[in-house]
């Protein structure tokens, strides 16, 4: 039996890109059923993360002239990863497999054709992982690189290189399920959910059209996302450097005792000025740290939704 595929596609302000994209990836499903790879019900599903541009008028033309082409809108921006959850959930029950890439173009369309054959040969979850880096640039490269080490640092289980371009299977999706927290990092959950997986190289290419939506300052608040989701270390950090502060600090005082006893002492402000700078700067760092995982678990027990579908395109 033919499996049926959902390719998520998530779309933040991407009106310049969809025009562009979009016949590409409805031909490479065409050529997928027509190969007898899968299904005729398969199809794309775009989903809109409450963008100010035009791009759901664009999602619902393209729904109404071709019978592949789904969309759900979400009710505001709620950002990449819960808009992809999204997607991923609103499909879990109308398919087989589920192969998310972003709507830019970058992710090598034709890398599907590899990630699919690896699902009939027996793994759930099939990882799209990029051969190279040439196309970005050094600094994107380097702090791409110090990412995975300090995450790898941090215990985090992590697939080096891979992004978003995924193929889950529907039983994956349904035991990923139960994971119920707001705060998620995709690329680092689904290797906790276990199954059979593997991993497909590709050359991701540049951007077709339009900007990119991840600034620099989200790409920081995803790493910290990242960090916080998935790793306590930096808590352990916290405690063992905290230990190491006090024995110095232990030393000292017995230091400054034996010279004041041995009439050695002199009056001086540098020393301790650079101790209270140090200390001060220690502690404010741990608070801060410490801060960012109490705002966590203050979100978390909120227990709001990650998402809210505001209009689907099958409900008109």
């Amino acid at each position: 039996m033919k499996p049926v595929l959902y390719m998520v596609i998530p779309c933040y302000n991407e009106e310049e890109v969809l025009p562009v994209t979009v016949p590409e990836f409805l031909g490479k499903l065409r050529a997928l059923i027509e190969s007898g790879k899968i299904s005729e019900q398969s199809r794309l599903l775009f989903v809109n993360d409450g963008s100010s541009d035009s791009t759901w008028e664009i999602i619902k033309k393209l729904s109404e002239k071709q019978a592949y082409i789904e969309g759900i809108s979400l009710s505001r921006n709620r950002g990449h990863q819960n808009a992809l959850i999204a997607g991923l959930e609103e499909a879990q029950d109308k398919c087989d497999i589920t192969i998310s890439l972003d709507c830019d173009g970058q992710d090598d369309i034709n890398a599907v054709d590899k990630m699919i054959d690896e699902y009939l040969s027996g793994s759930e979850i099939v990882y799209g992982v990029r051969s190279n880096r040439d196309n970005d640039s050094f600094l994107k490269k380097n702090t791409a690189k110090l990412f995975y080490r300090l995450m790898s640092f941090m215990g985090a289980e992590l697939i080096y290189d891979h992004a978003d371009f995924r193929l889950v299977s529907s039983k994956v999706l349904k035991s990923f399920s139960s994971f119920k927290e707001v705060n998620i990092f995709l690329r680092g959950m689904f290797p906790l959910v276990g199954f059979r997986s593997t991993c497909v190289y590709y050359e991701r290419k540049k951007r077709i059209a339009g900007k990119s939506k991840y600034s620099p300052a989200k790409m920081t608040a995803l790493a910290l996302d990242g960090i916080t989701s998935l790793s306590v270390k930096p808590i352990r950090i916290i405690t063992l450097f905290g230990c190491l502060v006090a024995l110095l600090s232990f030393v000292g005082i017995l230091w400054s005792v034996i010279v004041q006893l041995t009439g050695n002492s002199v009056a001086g402000w540098a020393s301790i000025t650079s101790i209270l700078c140090f200390l001060g700067g220690v502690q404010l760092i741990s608070l801060g740290i410490i801060g960012e995982y109490i705002g966590k678990i203050y979100l978390e027990t909120k227990g709001r939704p990650r998402y809210i579908i505001e209009e689907k395109t099958d409900s008109d």
